[in-house]
């Protein structure tokens, strides 16, 4: 597993790469970033990358080897990382319980679908790693980032003393930041400070008389994540906040509105409350049952556009592929950075999978008497579904990733397309077969996009780490490797957590757990409500529609201001849909995230030590997230073994106001404390 060649990016160097040490590291790397991004994708709906802090840390402990390499390094990293991006399947999975089909997530089937449909994401993105990774000319922003990590920090015979000091300081900050994350996670958690600061107001007549509210969650992990996702795409989520909160919700909450949509005879949620009903009560309800499916429907205009404005160039690297492929049958010898894991091998991995898949499915529908007299026309159906929309959505994700970066590439989009996709054909199945539309059938679509949404996710994320490999000349095959591996740690991992968590906390529509303080699980939550409703025949289409239209005015104000500006200021659309949709609560944490990472950049853009702080920045937000999500996963490990709803309260329920400001002053002041702190440490590298 070891290869000696001479010359190395780094200097003469004996060139371990894909070695035991470097995948035992990686796969428990990826244990713990699976874990912190599991918790935050059903908290908030997103997921962080972690390449960056998987390679920080890695150089650190792989420092104590003296024959340690950058590919090693390079190995720990894309284990870690896909093992990680394997948690965004909780975007769709958790919808089998709020459909009420399962109780729990029985744990072979959730891994082999993991599997399954991870290793696909690799197989098929590997045809496209020429054409979109070497030829393509992509930016790759956490790709190039992390190879830029991995070279200062590596062993080897061009490391400077001062590199060997951001290495070491750079682990303590990731430390830090997950320290102070997870204890003040921990004071939350024990009622001394408040989680959330919110308000909801009735307004006064003259402003239509409905009922709105405003808030934020004071959370570091939701601090990290917003630093990570940027300015442009922070304001557009609060453009799309301002939206639903600022307009929508005020609207259909007004009592002119609800009298005229009850007159005209369509539905309305406020109409259905007590009259007087609190505004907290009215709006969140509206918010939650109306307005969110009006971001649903933007999201799904926005991931449209996306896919139509990467045509083009995706048909374009499609065609270079399948040239390259063309040229290694023809008998061309090709670099050792150039070697992939040979076709023959991959067809075969994709094939079994496939074979895996089919099985999964008929045990599904042979174990349902609805779906057991169908099961050859939806196997089959269902795996022409994989082959098709699989490979499709391999080669968008892996071309997004490389645009915009693997954390802002619209994946949720991806995965609301696939859902109503799946959902109409089985509609079309139903009509076949003479099938009533029963929750079996809404389960069969909802596991079959799982199987499409994971590869989405480890596409996504595998051209990421291939383009980190190709600048630091590690082997492709050997990468591929690695990335299978992490799949099947990160697979293992997640049907564990998600049970964890079911068990403390529930999620939003399902079952209630023993904290009976459920989990958003937005994507999840919205991917099963329009699977219920197109295969029931209920869903709100209007509500769908009006966000659709909006979303096209979106679309075109983001052009506008695009064109006006040559590029310096855009409102990505889909960022918009987002801020429409998740809680008022999250995207406000997330906006003040993003312009404080805004903040801190611009203050250290004209100093000698510009890059290092930048990247200390992303490795405080990093430590932010995983402390946090990490602390809280572990909180719900104690409430299931104690069967307490509280089992780190010191203070009783009830001291909301002085918990809240409490928690605003220690909050903001430990913020800036940690960006001075690091702004300073990146002083002295």
């Amino acid at each position: 597993m070891t290869d000696t060649t001479a010359k190395a990016p780094m200097g003469v160097v004996k060139r371990f790469e894909l070695t035991l040490r470097a995948l035992v590291l990686g796969c428990l790397l990826a244990v713990v970033f699976t874990a912190a991004n599991t918790y935050m994708g059903l908290r908030v709906g997103l997921t962080f990358a972690s390449a960056i802090p998987a390679a920080v840390i890695s150089m650190a402990i792989l420092r104590m080897f003296k024959d340690s390499t950058i590919w090693e390094n390079m190995t720990v990293q894309t284990v870690a990382s896909v093992g990680g991006a394997m948690s965004s399947i909780v975007f769709v999975l958790p919808g089998l319980v709020m459909v009420g089909w399962w109780l729990e997530f029985p744990f072979w089937e959730s891994v082999l679908i993991c599997v399954f449909g991870g290793v696909l994401g690799v197989t098929f993105s590997i045809p496209l790693r020429r054409a979109l990774v070497v030829e393509a000319n992509l930016p790759y922003p956490e790709g190039v980032a992390a190879a830029e990590v991995l070279t200062v920090g590596s062993r080897g015979a061009e490391q400077t003393e001062a590199a060997v000091r951001e290495n070491a300081s750079g682990l303590w900050v990731v430390i830090t930041g997950a320290v102070v994350s997870a204890g003040y996670a921990l004071l939350v958690a024990g009622r001394v400070f408040a989680a959330e600061a919110a308000r909801f107001i009735n307004l006064p007549a003259s402003l239509g008389g409905g009922a709105t509210g405003i808030g934020f969650s004071m959370q570091f992990a939701l601090l990290g994540a917003g630093h990570l996702i940027g300015l442009a795409v922070g304001l557009a989520q609060l453009f799309g906040l301002i939206l639903a909160w600022g307009i929508a919700v005020p609207i259909l909450t007004a009592p002119d509105t609800i009298a005229w949509m009850t007159a005209n005879g369509i539905p309305s949620i406020a109409a259905t409350l007590a009259p007087g009903a609190p505004a907290e009560e009215l709006a969140g309800t509206v918010w939650g049952r109306e307005v969110r499916l009006m971001g649903a429907g933007v999201i799904g205009v926005a991931a449209i556009w996306t896919l139509i404005k990467l045509a083009g160039p995706l048909i374009g690297g499609l065609t270079s592929a399948l040239a390259a492929n063309r040229r290694r049958q023809g008998g061309e010898v090709l670099d050792r950075t150039e070697q992939d894991i040979p076709i023959n091998i991959v067809a075969g991995l994709s094939v079994a999978c496939l074979v895996g898949i089919g099985g999964l499915l008929a045990w599904f529908a042979q174990g349902n008497p609805t779906l057991a007299g169908s099961t050859a026309l939806l196997v089959g159906g269902g795996l022409i579904y994989v082959i098709f929309i699989g490979f499709a959505v391999a080669a968008i994700c892996g071309y997004m990733a490389g645009l915009i970066g693997s954390s802002n590439s619209p994946v949720s989009g991806v995965g609301i397309l696939a859902i109503v996709i799946a959902s109409v054909l089985m509609l079309g199945v139903l009509a076949l077969a003479g099938l009533p539309a029963d929750p079996s059938v809404i389960a069969f679509a909802l596991i079959v996009t799982a199987v499409v949404f994971a590869v989405a996710v480890i596409a996504n994320d595998n051209l990421q780490d291939l383009k980190t490999g190709q600048l630091v000349e590690a082997t492709p095959w050997r990468q591929q490797t690695a990335l299978i591996v992490g799949v099947v740690a990160g697979a293992l991992v997640i049907p564990l957590i998600l049970n964890l968590l079911n068990k403390a906390f529930g999620f939003a529509g399902g079952p209630a757990g023993i904290a009976d303080e459920p989990l958003a699980a937005p994507q999840a939550t919205l991917i099963s409500a329009l699977a219920r409703g197109v295969i029931g025949g209920d869903l709100r289409w209007d509500l769908i529609g009006l966000g659709a239209a909006i979303g096209v005015v979106i679309i075109v104000l983001d052009a506008v201001l695009s064109g006006a500006t040559k590029g310096r200021m855009k409102l990505p659309p889909l960022a918009v849909g987002i801020g429409f949709y998740l809680p008022a609560a999250v995207t406000t944490m997330l906006v003040i995230g993003a312009v404080c990472g805004w903040i801190y950049d611009k203050a250290i853009k004209t100093t000698r030590f510009a890059d290092v702080g930048r990247r200390m920045g992303v490795l405080l937000a990093s430590g932010l997230i995983v402390g946090e999500s990490l602390f809280l996963v572990m909180t719900a490990g104690v409430i299931v073994s104690t069967n307490n709803e509280a089992p780190f309260a010191m203070l009783p329920e009830g001291s909301t106001w002085p918990a809240m400001l409490a928690g605003l002053v220690v909050f903001v002041g430990l913020t800036v404390i940690l960006y001075g702190w690091v702004r300073s440490r990146s002083a002295r590298v």
